[in-house]
């Protein structure tokens, strides 16, 4: 039962804590939820559940990775035979997510921090720390992943412990409790095991103790009026739009009239239709609920994140929710190649584009949309690259056609001087390559912060390097490394404009005609540079087909037939054999863009094509550049 401190006059809700799961990419969160729901009961010992069971989307399934924060609910009963219900939020790992970790970070009351006992806090962990220790919340220790071969438990909690030291924590923040997991196994301990053991316990009591423990009660005051803040959006097929809403304050019910605080400060009346409360994936509905808990609610269309619900008498706002500056931008517009509308049914007219758009930004809050010069593009903007391609995928995959320009990076004008964003990248690579990478961002204008090497033949490096700079570093990264190199980055602030960067040492192969590429053609342009494009595609004027081996661009006839002849040939054409072409994503497409190339985006194909399709206006626009 709630407990009065009388000094302060409010109220705790022992029976419920409210707790969000955050890390880098890849240590385990949503392993670790799945593990928490099991063991909780929330399944049937028969039932057939997927794994990582909250990555619902098409997306993060083939991915492997969290994109949308989600919350669910667990019940746990302690030793004394008190039920608890934990609110626990799976937030991503990757930055440029970021506005959804600090969304979630705003309906909680504690953090779990979870580390990979071999690779140690990386920049993900560290962006995460920082936002946990500015809301002032405390903090659990998890080091996963303890059974891993080359795990090393002892340095990483120094490593840790540093992390907390530098991000200016306060004695009761350092003052964390440190639990030992294998979220895989779900097995938990608070005894240190042997490096590349598992916890000498075989379940995760250990974790939901130490939960109860260290993670404050919901407070309250009572007799206080109703404050509700929503912290997220769904939708439902029946019911149209949801809130997701933490009570701060008072009672919500089924049916209630209350005051809708908007983001700009009216205050409209409504009356909530239906309330839901999670167990373990699904909604539940449910007559109230009081300060702490977690639930969605309808009746309201037009509600966005960051508003309030609150007593119609008495109506408080809760302060919005703040999210970091988007630091990339790309042109999203209507597809203007020749080769548009030849996908079947698909959403090729700029009213729709703009339309999904403007639906994207109800429940994303870290994307800005702004208008550009022509009718059927806008500027989007958002935290980094990922977060717009998969944005743009995801667009792909519902219909539209879009034409796609290059990442570019928001500038500022602080002082009258340009600033760009830059970013902290963490780099581990074996010692071989370590000439190698540094030779690749010191072309990017990075600049190295420090060095360690842990004896074991591999390298760790942080450098500083410009937004710009990372723009497609990626795939050259991981030739370079022969794919075993580790790279993180995480938005760092702003700093003067570094100059022009060239990263890109090769130019296109572009089609000069439309047609079908042949075989013929394909065999003599091999040799100037590698294709893109196989025999019989499709191919328009300014269609980038390959990549030239020099620096600049050449225009190619990819269509050229093989002239025939009454004489018999000794050397049949079997003989020639084609180098299969390189097959881009959308991410390696967008990577590969210059200034003054697009990606075309249908439901079926992705391809690059020059944003001046005619040859000789290009020509023309070069000459005019160089004449400057």
């Amino acid at each position: 039962m709630p407990t009065v401190t009388p000094a302060e006059g409010t109220a705790r809700r022992t029976d419920l804590r409210n707790v969000a799961i955050v890390a880098h990419v890849d240590h385990g969160k949503t392993t670790l939820v799945d593990a928490m729901l099991w063991q909780s009961g929330a399944f049937r010992a028969n039932q057939d559940v997927d794994e990582r069971v909250m990555d619902s989307g098409d997306l993060e399934r083939e991915k492997g990775i969290t994109i949308l924060a989600k919350n669910t609910a667990v019940h746990y009963t302690t030793p004394e035979g008190e039920d608890v219900v934990i609110n626990i939020i799976d937030t991503p790992g990757h930055a440029d997510f970021g506005g959804e970790v600090e969304r979630g970070l705003s309906m909680v009351d504690g953090v779990v921090l979870l580390v990979d006992a071999s690779e140690g806090p990386l920049p993900q962990t560290r962006f995460v720390l920082r936002k946990a220790l500015a809301a002032k919340l405390p903090v659990i220790l998890v080091i996963n992943k303890v059974d891993r071969p080359d795990s090393r438990i002892a340095e990483v909690v120094d490593d840790t412990y540093e992390l907390f030291m530098d991000l200016d924590a306060t004695e009761d923040q350092i003052d964390f409790p440190i639990v030992y997991a294998c979220a895989r196994d779900g097995r938990a301990s608070l005894e240190r095991p042997a490096d590349g053991s598992l916890p000498d316990n075989d379940n995760l009591e250990p974790l939901f103790r130490t939960i109860l423990e260290t993670i404050p009660a919901p407070e309250y005051t009572p007799g206080a009026p109703l404050q509700a803040h929503v912290t997220n959006l769904d939708a439902s097929p029946f019911l149209g739009r949801l809130a997701l809403c933490r009570v701060h304050q008072g009672e919500i019910r089924k049916g209630q009239q209350v005051a809708w605080i908007r983001t700009d400060g009216t205050v409209q009346q409504v009356r909530v239709t239906e309330l839901f409360m999670t167990e373990a994936l699904e909604r539940k509905p449910a007559e109230k609920a009081g300060p702490g808990d977690i639930i969605a609610i309808a009746g309201i269309p037009e509600i966005m994140i960051g508003e309030t619900l609150a007593d119609p008498e008495d109506p408080r706002p809760l302060p919005p929710i703040t999210v970091d500056e988007p630091a990339i931008s790309m042109t999203i517009g209507t597809n203007t190649s020749p080769l548009v509308g030849r996908v079947k049914g698909a959403k090729v007219t700029a009213r729709l584009v703009k339309d999904r758009l403007d639906r994207e930004l109800v429940g994303n809050v870290s994307l800005r949309v702004l208008p550009t010069d022509r009718p059927d593009a806008w500027e989007v903007q958002g935290r980094g690259e990922l977060a717009l391609a998969i944005l743009v995928e995801q667009m792909r995959r519902e219909g539209y056609e879009l034409t796609v320009g290059k990442p570019q990076v928001v500038t500022k004008v602080i002082d009258g001087q340009v600033h760009e964003p830059v970013e902290r990248l963490t780099v581990d690579v074996p010692e071989e390559y370590l000439g190698a990478v540094t030779q690749l961002l010191n072309v990017r204008r990075g600049r190295m912060e420090n060095m360690t090497n842990h004896g074991t033949g591999w390298v760790r490096m942080d450098w500083i390097v410009p937004s710009r700079g990372l723009i497609g570093f990626r795939t050259e990264f991981l030739t370079e490394t022969r794919g075993t190199g580790i790279a993180h980055h995480v938005f760092e602030g702003y700093a003067p404009w570094a100059g022009e960067l060239r990263t890109r040492p090769t130019g296109s192969l572009v089609a000069d005609r439309s047609g079908q590429a042949t075989a013929y053609a394909m065999f003599n342009l091999q040799e100037r540079g590698s294709l893109f494009v196989e025999p019989g595609t499709e191919v328009y004027e300014g269609m980038v087909v390959g990549e030239n081996s020099r620096a600049d661009d050449m225009d190619v006839n990819i269509t050229k037939e093989r002239k025939l002849t009454n004489m018999r040939s000794s050397t049949g054409e079997e003989l020639e054999r084609l180098v299969p072409p390189r097959k881009l994503s959308l991410e390696q497409a967008l990577e590969f863009c210059r200034e003054d190339e697009c990606v075309e985006v249908t439901p079926d194909a992705v391809r690059i094509r020059k944003v001046v399709l005619d040859q000789k206006e290009r020509a023309r626009a070069l000459a005019h550049r160089k004449r400057q």
